[in-house]
């Protein structure tokens, strides 16, 4: 890979990389978890665009901060692989879950030297990429839709739809119902339940 490297990016991108490489691991990679500013504040210095109230964790893996565009309350998981050699944007409150992938170049393997083919990605509002997706080059998931864990797309994603399997297939609607009671805690049960009344032994 070193010599397609050095064939489709100029030297100053390279030392760029190297440098952002290792300032990441330097300086926010091992971080705790809630310094999300801190690593915001890395990655806009590094040319990234970043909205307030974004959670990244350290450990994401980010390819070309000056490709990749988190809105307001956008979170990238801990372990992803943003792999922005083309731009990706991750609309607002989106969640990219741990061990994605976003996949935003490959090679065309028909054609000598493996040119690189470079598609930007668009993950819409309140889309979820689940634990260990992946998206490639080019796809656009629409606002809301949610793809499985472990589903890989190549096409776009329909907004208000659920995805899963490799490659992704549609499953259903997504249904919001903000009528249902909320709980604080995951998995919780929505509401108190009622004292058991005491019946006395005759």
């Amino acid at each position: 890979m070193t010599r397609l490297a050095a064939s489709h990016f100029p030297l100053r991108h390279r030392l760029f990389r190297a440098l952002w490489m290792v300032t990441w691991a330097v300086l926010a990679r091992w971080t705790p978890a809630p310094l999300h500013a801190w690593r915001l504040w890395l990655l806009r210095l590094f040319g990234a665009q970043v909205g307030q109230g974004a959670r990244i964790y350290g450990t994401a893996c980010i390819w070309y901060p000056p490709n990749l565009q988190v809105d307001q309350g956008a979170v990238i998981g801990w372990d992803t692989v943003i792999y922005c050699q083309a731009p990706i944007h991750i609309g607002r409150n989106a969640i990219v879950s741990q061990y994605a992938h976003l996949i935003s170049g490959s090679h065309d393997i028909d054609r000598r030297g493996l040119p690189l083919i470079l598609r930007p990605i668009h993950i819409g509002v309140d889309a979820w990429i689940c634990a260990g997706a992946m998206v490639g080059p080019g796809v656009t998931v629409g606002d809301g839709a949610v793809l499985g864990a472990r589903a890989v797309a190549f096409s776009d994603l329909a907004a208000w739809s659920v995805y899963i399997g490799n490659p992704a297939k549609y499953l259903r609607r997504r249904e919001m119902d903000d009528n249902l009671p909320t709980s604080p805690l995951p998995y919780a049960p929505p509401e108190r339940p009622a004292p058991l009344l005491h019946i006395p032994h005759h």
